[in-house]
């Protein structure tokens, strides 16, 4: 009996001390000297390659104001950081592993990553359409039927679509790219009749495309879905910090100024702008932040 008693009790200590190790990521930094920030490779104008190694972008800007808050938060001036790619597929499994301390790219917020992650409040909202040729004649969803459509491998777009297709019966063959470009060059080697993304997504590609006028965007959004930065789950102090650097950057205007940056200016590589002027969700959401998920 009290030997069971002493094993229970250890269990809970063992339990306790895990789940406080887990969630505090800024004792972890603290004691590393350095953040681990995630970076995806083509979600323009979010978080993409500018060169090698060189990610820019919205959601990029937004990581480094964190950085710039814990530095201040923990007095380390040169607290390192180190930058890591993901994919849709790896995104989650790399913060709950502790791989990753924050991911700022093109991740939708819902309920179900709700259960594995943590999200800041949200910084934008999207909607799944559809890229295509404009030589395809692909005006809308009725259009795919029987035809091979693409999306992202790890995406709420990929769910959307299967549901989508099961529903209206159109016995799309539905392929998956392991990231947005690779997505996108199903489409430009015709191997795809379009691609379903977060239309913001799509956008993005086409104004870096070889031939832009070629594509066009299409559809009605299937729903509407916000975008936020992921972290830690059960880690009150962390998120906080993010929430309050965003926050203070939607008050202080700081938050404006990078939207009409990244998109409604010429942006690299091509120096093309997307011109796409901020949703009334997002202008509601900067006068009250929110980091409510979708459904």
């Amino acid at each position: 009996m009290k030997l069971s008693a002493l094993m229970a009790a250890a269990a809970v200590v063992l339990l306790s001390a895990t789940g406080v190790q887990a969630a505090d990521t800024l004792a972890k930094i603290a004691e590393t000297g350095k953040i681990t920030l995630a970076y995806r490779e083509s979600s323009v104008p979010f978080s993409y390659l500018d060169g090698p190694n060189k990610p820019i972008g919205f959601s990029v800007e937004l990581s480094n104001a964190v950085v710039e808050a814990v530095k201040k938060k923990l007095n380390k001036p040169s607290l390192q950081v180190q930058l890591m790619p993901v994919t849709s597929q790896n995104r989650i499994p790399l913060i709950t592993n502790g791989t990753v301390d924050l991911e700022c790219g093109s991740t939708t917020n819902n309920s179900a990553r709700g259960k594995d992650v943590a999200f800041a409040v949200n910084h934008f909202y999207t909607g799944t359409r559809l890229l295509t040729k404009k030589s395809s004649k692909i005006k809308d969803y009725a259009d795919l039927a029987k035809k091979t459509v693409a999306s992202t491998t790890g995406t709420t777009n990929a769910l959307v679509m299967r549901k989508y297709n099961t529903e209206k019966n159109l016995d799309m063959d539905i392929v998956l790219g392991k990231d947005h470009a690779d997505a996108f060059l199903l489409v430009e080697s015709d191997r795809a009749v379009a691609f379903a993304m977060d239309d913001i997504l799509l956008f993005g590609l086409i104004a870096n495309a070889k031939n832009p006028a070629d594509y066009e965007v299409v559809g009605e959004a299937l729903q509407v879905e916000p975008y936020a930065c992921m972290l830690p789950k059960d880690d009150p102090a962390f998120k906080k910090l993010v929430d309050d650097t965003f926050i203070g950057m939607m008050k202080s205007g700081e938050f404006e100024k990078l939207y009409t940056k990244w998109f409604m200016s010429p942006i690299p590589p091509k120096n093309v702008p997307l011109n796409l002027p901020m949703s009334q969700q997002l202008k509601d959401n900067i006068k009250a932040p929110s980091d409510k998920p979708a459904t």
